[in-house]
Formats: structure tokens, C-alpha cells, sequence
């Protein structure tokens, strides 16, 4: 560079720009700088005053270098950090102005309407709080409110139902029936919530409430029925329509908010150190059900014959009632066809000379009949 000394010596070398040297002036040799003694001779200390008014070099050290190059920069940096160390420079506006405060405003804005719009699915509402007291409640859709920390927004799902099964374990759930018994009962319940203001503020555990106050209905219920009740299909269905109509009572007098919607009853059993015994009633509950059943059917047969001979004894009075002598004549001749049918007894009129050996005569004649064949009924004679 024009009008530098070189570092290294008097800059009568005639070293050009590119190798680090003073530049030599178009005019003729550099001149001597001033002031400096005639008899120094080789580069003389970098690091040294010069001793002719320019500034001291700089410190060796690669920070200082650094910084100072940061330094020179516009805007006081543009390197990792600013001109103290700490956090990084950010870049400036056309005007020379920084961007933090529209980035932070910005941000407020974000924030702002990420508080303040609320869209809610379908099955969905939101409970609405100022400064930590009940405002309003909001419907399925898109609301405002004002932001956050002034309005907060809690929202529910209040049209899908909750189930709860009673125990949630398999632990035995024993209660008292009227009859002094014990049944191990498990059932569900399924409930949704149907005011949203007294579901948030009334409770403080809802799902731990439903639980409690099913489990005080279910014995209350149980308490008024048999064991045999309790077991059977019909017993079953009246207890979880009372133990339904207790719950909402309950619950409705603490204005829970709280609509329940069924009760199941899964499993009634008899406790397990004598559902053995209980196994062997059953057993001979249906074997005694059984004969009562076959004894019934047999007892309709037997009607139903008895009711078929009276019928056919009908239609045989109302023939004898028009020819009595008639049907009184076959009727006679019929007992005694049924009577002698089976007799080798022959009846002639009183003074027959001649008796032929009809039923000797009719069994040469015909064969030896199959055991499993009847014989003929008419045996015939004169």
C-alpha cells in the first residue's frame, strides 16, 4: 500500500504490495521517515513504537484481532456475537432500526388470538373462567374469548359416555341380600355429563363420585331382594332399573351434573368358598325341574287319551239312543268277538248233531305265525 512503511524494514527493499513490502513511490526511492537514526540497520521490532507519530501494532493475540475486525464492522457486529459477547446481533431494518420489537410484538399477537379463538368438536363444550370465576359456557363451534391469562377455556366432551365396571378388579364385590345371603355382584355403569357449570365446580373427583354413590345404590338395592332374585334374569333387571333411579336421585339433590344412563349387572354369584354347594343346588334344581317337566307331559298324554274315549263314547250313545236294541246287539257281539278270540271254545246252538273241528281245522291250515306278527282276532264258529 502507497505511502505505508513496511513492517520489516526502512522500505527501501522494493518489495511490491503483493509480498508484503512497502510501495515504492512513482517519483523516486522512499524517503527516510524522520527522526529515525541513520546507522539502524536490518527490520526493526514489529511490535515497537516507530518513533515517528504512527499508532503503536496490535496485540499479537488472536481474540484481540478478532474483536477488533468486529469492531470495524457497520452496525457494532455481524459475527456470532456482538460487540460485549453475549447474544448474537440480529439483523437491522432498511432504516437502521432493529427487528426485536415487531418480532415480540408479533409473538403477543400469536399468542393473543391462539388464546382467544376456541373451535370445539361436535361433543364438545368449554367452560369459560375470568380471572378464575365461572363466565360462561360455550357451545360445539368456533368461539371468542378474551386472552389468556384474563379468560381460560376447560373443555369436556360431554355426549360420549363414560363406563366405570364395579370393582375394576377381580376382587370379590359381597353384599347382603334380604335373605341374610351373600352374592358377589360386578356391574357397570355408563353416565355423561349433562351440565357442564355444576360438573366443573360441584366435584371434586366426578368419576370417584359416580363410583361411590353406585356402590351405596347397589346395596340399597341388593338389600331388598331374595339371593334367588338377585341370581335370576328377571330379579336381575329389576335391581339395575332401583339402583339407576337411586343414582340419579343422589346426584341430582348434590347438583353434580352428572345424568346416568344405565346400570349393568356383568356377574351374581354366590361367594367362592360355597360356590360349591351352590353349584350342587343348582344341579338338583334342574334335575327336580326335569321330572316336573315329564311328569307333565305324561299327564297330558294321558288327558288327551281319556278326552279321546269320552269322545268316542259320545258318538257311541248318541248311534244307541236312535236303534238301542241294534247297537245293544252289536255292542254285545263285539265284547264277546274281543272276550273269546283267543279260546278253542266253539258255541253251536242247543241240539247240533254235527260239530265240525273249526279251530283244530283252522290251525293245520294256517302256518305258524312270525312272534313278532299278531295272530288273527276272529276265531268264526256255528
Amino acid at each position: 500500500m502507497a505511502g505505508r512503511n513496511s513492517p520489516w524494514g526502512g522500505g527501501n527493499d522494493g518489495g511490491d504490495d503483493g509480498a508484503g513490502g512497502d510501495a515504492t513511490p512513482a517519483g523516486g526511492p522512499a524517503e527516510e521517515p524522520k527522526g529515525e537514526a541513520p546507522e539502524r540497520k536490518g527490520p526493526r521490532n514489529p511490535w515497537l513504537p516507530s518513533g515517528d507519530g504512527t499508532p503503536p501494532r496490535r496485540s499479537a493475540s488472536i481474540e484481540d484481532i478478532f474483536r477488533s475486525r468486529e469492531q470495524r464492522r457497520p452496525g457494532g457486529g455481524g459475527g456470532p456475537r456482538g460487540p460485549s459477547g453475549g447474544f448474537p446481533n440480529l439483523p437491522r431494518r432498511p432504516d437502521g432500526k432493529s427487528w426485536l420489537p415487531l418480532a415480540i410484538g408479533a409473538a403477543a399477537v400469536v399468542l393473543i388470538g391462539m388464546s382467544s379463538l376456541h373451535m370445539l368438536g361436535p361433543k364438545e363444550q368449554g367452560v369459560v373462567t375470568t380471572l378464575g370465576q365461572y363466565s360462561h359456557t360455550i357451545d360445539s363451534g368456533v368461539s371468542l374469548t378474551l386472552p389468556w391469562p384474563i379468560q381460560q377455556v376447560r373443555v369436556v366432551d360431554v355426549r360420549s359416555f363414560t363406563v366405570d365396571m364395579i370393582p375394576d378388579n377381580e376382587n370379590e364385590k359381597l353384599m347382603l341380600t334380604s335373605d341374610k345371603s351373600l352374592v358377589d355382584l360386578s356391574y357397570l355403569v355408563r353416565w355423561n355429563v349433562k351440565d357442564l357449570k355444576n360438573y366443573t365446580f360441584r366435584l371434586a373427583d366426578p368419576r370417584e363420585t359416580v363410583r361411590e354413590v353406585a356402590e351405596a345404590a347397589m346395596r340399597a338395592s341388593i338389600a331388598q331382594v331374595t339371593l334367588g332374585q338377585a341370581l335370576s334374569g328377571a330379579g336381575r333387571a329389576q335391581v339395575e332399573q332401583d339402583v339407576r333411579e337411586r343414582m340419579q336421585r343422589i346426584l341430582d339433590f348434590y347438583q353434580s351434573g352428572i345424568s346416568i344412563q344405565g346400570v349393568e349387572i356383568k356377574k351374581a354369584d354366590p361367594p367362592s368358598k360355597t360356590k360349591a354347594a351352590f353349584d350342587n343346588v343348582n344341579v338338583a334344581q334342574q334335575e327336580a325341574e326335569r321330572d316336573r317337566s315329564e311328569a307333565r307331559a305324561w299327564a297330558q298324554q294321558v288327558i288327551a287319551r281319556a278326552q279321546g274315549d269320552a269322545s268316542a263314547f259320545d258318538k257311541v250313545y248318541e248311534e244307541y239312543k236312535l236303534a238301542p236294541e241294534v247297537t245293544k246287539r252289536r255292542m254285545y257281539y263285539e265284547t264277546m268277538e274281543r272276550v273269546l278270540r283267543d279260546n278253542d271254545t266253539v258255541v253251536a246252538e242247543k241240539g247240533a248233531t254235527t260239530v265240525l273241528p273249526l279251530p283244530e281245522m283252522k290251525r293245520r291250515a294256517v302256518p305258524v305265525p312270525d312272534p313278532a306278527v299278531s295272530a288273527p282276532t276272529d276265531a268264526g264258529g256255528q
